[in-house]
């Protein structure tokens, strides 16, 4: 979007995350458990409030404590419906909860158990375990097979294969039993790991406060390529021609980070020994936050009057009819999931003092800090002025461009007269000040 020099200490204590999260009546009981075994209680508590929050915020899915059969085949459904990008009908087609005339009854949790398992695509593997295998894997949850038991073989099949994989923690089972009833929890421990075994749950290279989250960063850079998307980025080119827009990004879905957008910054840049530097500067601050590396592609209308660009792989032109050229240029977001809200807001004065030039020579800085950087939250932040994001999906690809609020309106007709294949969305969101300023036409 801009020309190529333009554009979480959370090593809490085991035991202190168990007493945080215990109720206090366990409190005699917790305080003779092992700390290993009250951290593992501690993350399955953390999971489990990861998971609700997750699926309140992606599909809307809310659950009681006392899960009914149609609750949870309804929300099942609408999961599969939005993970293997098939209709709510088709995928209530597929009979993963079996229809009962009260869908207001309860639901077994072996039931519960067997339709995620199935809509898991683990059916297969639990129908290769043998009667001895499913007694092994079903003792961990507590629970005794016998053949001719209240679990039918299969049944027994598929609670055994979803404790093996981690589809359902042997503690919330033997909590519960296979043929107790559903609770919201054992629900959202389902629904959240079929999320993740289809990989549309967050997505995300490691977290700060990791050791080797520099390496697998370089990495991920070093994979990455200038993103091309045939008719659609040939559509938008026709846009910048035309001065429709002075620039857009172009990204990749598959990278979405599905993060929480209350906890959430992305942050854009060219330079990938910026992004390590500025992972180093949260670390050394005591924040923590998952990270996820998202590719971009920059594109924007290079000047003739700057003189014969330099090519790359990093960075190519087309030169366009009337002498300039449109550049594009390999670049990054860097998206952090922070673990609170409070955690977030001290992110932006971190960049202010220490990733945003404000002179020519200076000392102090991280490596190739920008006159304006860019940063931008979903949700509302103190301090941050809104803009306009005009979006443009087609497959994976998604093309963006950031603007004024009220220079979207023009922006939407303008790139809507290019094609009528092209749906264009908008949304507002906030940003730091020094890019907002660059949308008004200031240089510093």
């Amino acid at each position: 979007m801009m020309k190529s020099n333009k554009w979480l200490q959370l090593s809490t204590k085991a035991a202190l995350i168990a007493a945080l999260v215990l109720p206090a009546t366990a409190g005699a009981a917790a305080a003779n458990q092992p700390v290993a075994v009250l951290a593992k209680e501690a993350a399955s508590a953390s999971a489990e409030a990861e998971y609700g929050s997750f699926l309140l915020q992606q599909y809307g899915i809310s659950l009681d404590k006392a899960v009914t059969r149609g609750q949870f085949s309804q929300a099942l459904a609408k999961v599969v419906a939005a993970t293997q990008s098939i209709t709510e009908k088709e995928a209530s087609a597929k009979a993963y909860v079996p229809e009962a005339q009260a869908q207001a009854t309860k639901i077994a949790a072996w039931e519960a158990i067997s339709a995620a398992v199935k809509a898991a695509y683990l059916s297969e593997l639990a129908y290769t375990y043998s009667e001895d295998k499913v007694a092994a894997s079903l003792k961990a949850a507590g629970i005794s097979y016998q053949k001719g038991g209240a679990l039918s073989l299969q049944a027994a099949q598929e609670v055994a294969v979803a404790l093996d994989t981690g589809l359902v923690s042997a503690s919330t089972l033997a909590a519960i039993k296979a043929d107790g009833d559903t609770t919201g929890e054992l629900a959202v421990q389902l629904l959240g790991k079929v999320v993740e075994f289809h990989g549309d749950y967050k997505n995300y290279l490691g977290s700060v406060q990791e050791a080797d989250i520099y390496g697998k960063l370089a990495q991920a850079w070093s994979e990455s390529s200038i993103i091309k998307a045939g008719e659609l980025q040939q559509i938008i080119d026709t846009g910048l021609k035309q001065n429709l827009i002075t620039g857009y990004n172009l990204k990749d879905a598959a990278f979405d980070p599905h993060f929480d957008p209350e906890r959430t910054i992305t942050y854009g840049h060219s330079d990938i020994a910026h992004a390590i530097q500025l992972i180093g500067l949260l670390k050394s601050e005591g924040i923590d936050a998952k990270v996820q590396f998202e590719p971009k592609t920059s594109a924007f209308i290079y000047l003739k009057e700057w003189g014969e660009p330099t090519e790359s792989d990093d960075y190519q032109v087309v030169q366009i009819e009337n002498g300039n050229f449109i550049a594009y240029a390999k670049e990054y977001d860097l998206s952090f999931e922070f673990a609170s809200k409070e955690e977030k807001e001290r992110f932006q004065p971190l960049v202010l003092k220490y990733a945003k030039r404000n002179q020519e020579d200076v000392t102090g800085l991280l490596k190739a800090s920008w006159w304006q950087p860019l940063y931008h939250s979903r949700t509302e932040l103190a301090d941050y002025p809104i803009i306009t994001n005009n979006v443009i999906k087609e497959g994976r690809y998604i093309v963006q461009s950031f603007s004024l609020n009220e220079e979207s309106p023009k922006v939407v007709a303008g790139l809507k007269k290019l094609s009528d294949k092209l749906n264009v969305e908008t949304y507002k969101f906030w940003v730091d000040q020094p890019f907002y300023n660059y949308l008004h036409g200031e240089s510093k």
